[in-house]
């Protein structure tokens, strides 16, 4: 019976992240509890005169009248993916995304000096962001901050540091950098200072690799040709992704170019995926069904290396 036991654990240790996997709605990273899947919904609309509009990183604060170009660009993005769709199978282990283009223009090449960005945001999910303490020996939730929308993925690359090409009030217009990257706040605040919450989102997200700023990734040929390579990791989330492509001159946006990514499970992983969801009582019973087989076939084979 003890070997029996023990494969027994030994099969229900191994579906746990199964389940886990499956039935993911949110984020992983540690002090982050998930909530529902919200769809995305892109840049909030302006307030209305006199509302407040919680936006990071600083909430409670209006955000600042969005800077307009006096012309019409004279310079415009030209670019194409080399895939715009990745499927998760159930041995995916990330993928590479090119992203290449030129820039197109009918004038002479104006005399400040062109930069570009590139972005690849995942869709949109509430969150919610905790503050761990030690009470009594033990370690606790105490503080907590809602996240209204966070990408569960988002990259930039660019030709050059980015607060030397990109201008703050353009930034804030377009959210290119990851600290806009999340949209606003849910709610009232608990806490007085939300700020340490953000950035420690942002540095484990960082550290899990699913936020990355990679300065000078992008490279950039006689003003006109340009190429970044972004490595997208394991653990994507299913849903629409979408790729940005931003033409930068004196830290202002001049054009932007946007392309969709279809990100999507396929074969087992799909299968397995959708069940969790639409028919978790069967999900749980055909994992039961699983673990005892598996803990069948170990004690079977424990007794069998016994005996012989």
């Amino acid at each position: 019976m003890r070997p029996l036991a023990l494969a027994l654990a030994l099969a229900l240790a191994v579906l746990v992240p199964l389940t886990a996997t499956a039935q993911e709605a949110g984020p992983e990273a540690p002090g982050e509890a998930p909530q529902p899947l919200a769809p995305e919904t892109g840049p909030a609309a302006p307030p209305a005169p006199g509302a407040d509009f919680p936006l990071y990183p600083f909430p409670g604060e209006r955000r600042p009248p969005a800077p307009v170009n006096g012309a019409a660009p004279t310079e415009q993005v030209v670019a194409g993916l080399s895939r715009d769709a990745v499927a998760i199978t159930a041995t995916f282990d990330g993928s590479e995304i090119l992203i290449y283009g030129a820039v197109r223009r009918e004038s002479p090449i104006p005399a400040d000096p062109l930069d570009i960005i590139v972005t690849i945001e995942a869709p949109s999910q509430p969150l919610t962001v905790w503050r761990k303490e030690r009470r009594l020996g033990i370690w606790v939730n105490a503080e907590r901050v809602e996240v209204g929308a966070a990408p569960s993925f988002y990259a930039v690359a660019t030709t050059r540091p980015l607060d030397e090409i990109l201008a703050p009030d353009w930034d804030s217009r377009f959210r290119i950098s990851l600290p806009q990257a999340l949209r606003a706040f849910a709610g009232a605040h608990e806490v007085d200072d939300t700020l340490p919450f953000t950035e420690a989102l942002i540095r484990l997200r960082e550290e899990a690799g699913r936020y990355r700023l990679d300065e000078g990734g992008v490279v950039l040929a006689e003003d006109t040709l340009f190429r970044a390579d972004i490595r997208l990791p394991a653990t994507l989330v299913e849903g629409a992704y979408k790729a940005r492509i931003f033409l930068l001159r004196g830290g202002q946006v001049v054009d932007v170019h946007q392309a969709p990514i279809d990100v999507h499970k396929v074969g087992l992983e799909r299968w397995l995926y959708r069940l969790a969801f639409d028919q978790p009582l069967l999900y749980g019973l055909m994992s039961l069904a699983v673990a005892a087989l598996a803990g069948w076939g170990a004690s079977a084979a424990f007794r069998r290396l016994s005996q012989g």
